[in-house]
């Protein structure tokens, strides 16, 4: 397994290297389907929460035994996942990229919970994460407070919190919810700030839409 990853980490980034000067930048599309099913389970869940709360008798069992606890559980996730279906909602219908790389840095707007533009001047590690047996790349950066207060609302900007409190990185993406494949998506990261880590980009702007394209088609 570790020399598969390692030939595909090869592949990568001599694919990259080839491409990055005519390319400029490399854009993942979201992908509809997959959000669609994210967004399916999250109101599915919302449904679940509502039983817990209109007949919390019904639940009652030797693991549980308080109509108490039972109905707030519900209620917890009712919002919870109520908020994670809105957002996804929307993402469903956005039509910008999901993931722009370029040698400015990383437009993240891959999921409800995006970060936005991370130029590679501001990121100190990639890393992997399993959460629950999903995983994602974490991103960890100098400033991870200033990508924190960037979010709109207060509930995205408590879940940004508590990724940093508990997983050490305030961004984390995943493929969940893009047309690619999550371990050539965590080379082609890792490739991408290998080659520019050293390079001086304090003063980089966000790129523009355009360019080499991934996944457009479902």
């Amino acid at each position: 397994m570790p020399s598969q990853m390692l030939k595909r980490w090869r592949s990568a980034k001599t694919n990259f290297c080839n491409n990055y000067q005519t390319m400029k930048q490399i854009e993942i599309q979201l992908s509809k389907s997959k959000l669609v099913l994210m967004t399916v389970g999250s109101f599915g869940f919302v449904i679940i929460g509502s039983w817990f709360v209109i007949n919390p008798s019904r639940f009652l069992s030797f693991i549980c035994r308080s109509t108490t606890i039972i109905f707030i559980s519900g209620l917890a996730g009712i919002l919870f996942f109520g908020f994670i279906g809105f957002y996804l909602l929307k993402k469903v219908f956005d039509k910008k990229p999901g993931l722009i790389i370029s040698d400015k840095g990383i437009l993240d707007n891959s999921g409800g919970l995006s970060a936005g533009f991370i130029p590679w001047s501001d990121i100190k590690e990639i890393k992997e994460t399993i959460i629950a047996n999903q995983k994602f790349i974490s991103v960890i950066v100098r400033n991870p407070q200033h990508y924190i207060d960037r979010q709109s609302t207060r509930f995205k900007k408590w879940l940004m919190e508590r990724n940093y409190k508990w997983f050490g990185s305030a961004i984390g993406i995943s493929a969940n919810g893009l047309k690619y494949d999550y371990n050539d998506l965590k080379v082609l990261i890792q490739t991408s700030f290998a080659i520019n880590k050293k390079e001086n980009n304090t003063n980089a702007e966000p790129p523009t839409m355009g360019f080499a394209q991934v996944g457009q088609t479902e």
